[in-house]
């Protein structure tokens, strides 16, 4: 006996939805397992980059330095201190570079600002000093009050890294080297010897270009070649097009940084920078050109002493887009 049309397309129908059913069931078994199977690749990816650095001093975060209280990050927009720790064992050692790095989540428009150490400010309970005396006497917190005090800026976090660890993480990040162009022989105070010319730069010899400061820019020229580097770091960590590098550059880098990020709003900021999503970095340097005198005072020594209403007005409005 036939079947009627309308039973045929109800038969129809039906094997439509169980291939449905099914394919349904196995779409989310292939993501349940694609889940499982990048969490597992992410830990050990993770505990791989830990093992490249076994010997960071900052191992444990948060317990190195008094507790920070910088404000949460209003509007999507974060400023964040970037300080380069060069202890050598002292129990108050001077921040070596201070930066402040600005990101707006939303535009994903990221800047960076060189803050001169020698600047001559003052610092709460210290009286005027040198703006890295700031971190020898209270940490990264008291570095933060002192910017606030003197260019009312709130700084949300702080990431100490320390130098020692400097090269595995540039080697991680670029394993081909960056390419620069060293403007004469360098070799005082970095203990190796960098000639002149464009070169490729691997992790110690890169520490030690961004570190020279023995020529006659001194501390201006070591700025600008750190700004030239962590543009080119980060052009570099853009170019590995895979969330996937990400773990692993993060299990290395954590003995050596020491910070309050959390590891959730990290992951977030590392994936912007590897995906492509971050745009192209604008920078400044404080004290601007014209805005500052050389000289020295009894106790404190050779300063930068600035123009602060001149220096404070541009770095806000720097940060502010105007």
């Amino acid at each position: 006996m036939k079947k009627k049309a309308g039973d045929r397309n109800v038969e129809r129908t039906r094997r439509k939805r169980r291939r449905r059913v099914r394919w349904g069931r196995v779409f989310f078994a292939l993501l349940f397992l694609f889940i499982i199977v990048g969490g597992i690749y992410s830990y050990f990816q993770y505990k791989q980059g830990l093992s490249m650095a076994s010997d960071g001093k900052f191992a444990d975060d948060g317990t190195t330095f008094e507790q920070f209280q910088g404000s949460l990050p209003n509007n999507g927009e974060v400023n964040m201190l970037l300080l380069g720790s060069d202890s050598r064992g002292e129990k108050h050692s001077r921040t070596d570079s201070i930066l402040i790095a600005h990101y707006d989540s939303k535009s994903k428009h990221p800047k960076i600002v060189s803050l001169m150490r020698d600047m001559y400010v003052d610092i709460p309970g210290h009286g005027k000093q040198k703006l890295n005396a700031a971190y020898a006497f209270g940490g990264p917190e008291l570095l933060r009050q002192t910017i606030k005090q003197n260019f009312d800026i709130d700084i949300n976090y702080y990431a100490v890294v320390d130098f020692e660890g400097f090269s595995k993480i540039v080697d991680t990040i670029a394993p081909d080297g960056i390419e620069v162009t060293v403007p004469h022989d360098m070799s005082s105070g970095i203990g190796m010897t960098l000639h002149k010319g464009t070169q490729v730069l691997h992790g110690e010899q890169l520490l030690g270009y961004v570190r020279f400061r023995h020529d006659n820019m001194s501390d201006f020229g070591r700025v600008q070649r750190q700004q030239e580097v962590v543009l080119k770091l980060k052009d570099e960590a853009a170019s590995l097009n895979s969330v996937f590098k990400i773990p692993k550059l993060l299990g290395v880098m954590d003995p050596y940084i020491d910070t309050n990020l959390d590891t959730k709003s990290m992951m977030l900021l590392a994936k912007d920078v590897v995906t492509g999503n971050m745009k192209d970095v604008q920078s400044l340097r404080l004290p601007l050109d014209g805005s500052f005198e050389n000289k020295t005072y009894s106790g404190v020594g050779m300063v930068l002493d600035i123009d602060l209403d001149k220096n404070k007005e541009a770095l806000q409005e720097f940060l502010n887009d105007k």
